[in-house]
């Protein structure tokens, strides 16, 4: 088993929009983020996308058009950095959805640690030495019950609430993606001396 680096999608990768992601023409990289993947996939770190996607159960778009989107994500990673993810869970479920076989309770909706147990059994991923990256209390509580490092990027519309939080506190506060990814390769340097990095 080997550490992975999860993120959450929408203020970590891509711009976060209140209105919900839902055209292909409203994706936007945010800065750094295609380098910051590349340089986890240069020192051969799994990265692993988990996401909530609450749009597909609320109607506004179907599970379908989300993975086009998620597509046309890969895409723009792939074309300004030559970088790519290994893996990418998101559930489309939320309990005040309007799609009854989307309106349901899911331990797979962080802050449930659902799609980050998956990922580990499925990749074989370890998760006390892994990381999880998100822009909002949600993702950090995923992290923090799966027993992953976490690391709050401030770069969603809410992450600059993250002192009024009360349930949890990141292990790690980046500016940005590749702040925390520099952050994580310095920690598996420190842990791993021997490992050689890119």
């Amino acid at each position: 088993m080997k550490a992975g680096v999860f993120l959450d999608r929408d203020g970590v990768i891509i711009e976060d929009s209140p209105n919900y992601v839902t055209r292909r023409e409203d994706i936007r990289l945010l800065p750094g983020a295609a380098a910051a993947i590349r340089a986890l996939n240069e020192n051969d770190i799994p990265v692993v996308v988990v996401t909530n996607q609450s749009a597909v159960a609320r109607g506004m778009i179907t599970e379908a058009e989300l993975q086009c989107l998620n597509q046309r994500v890969a895409e723009l990673l792939a074309q300004t950095g030559d970088a790519r993810w290994d893996r990418i869970y998101y559930c489309p479920y939320h309990p005040d959805g309007v799609i009854p076989e989307y309106t349901m309770e899911s331990d797979l909706r962080k802050p449930q640690s659902g799609m980050l147990l998956r990922a580990s059994r499925e990749l074989g991923l370890d998760l006390p030495s892994s990381f999880m990256i998100g822009d909002k209390s949600s993702d950090i509580l995923a992290g923090e019950r799966a027993g992953c490092h976490t690391i709050l990027v401030l770069t969603g519309p809410d992450s600059g609430s993250w002192q009024r939080w009360s349930d949890c506190r990141p292990d790690f506060i980046a500016r940005d993606l590749g702040e925390a990814v520099r952050w994580i390769l310095s920690q598996v340097r420190a842990r791993y001396p021997g490992r050689r990095q890119q």
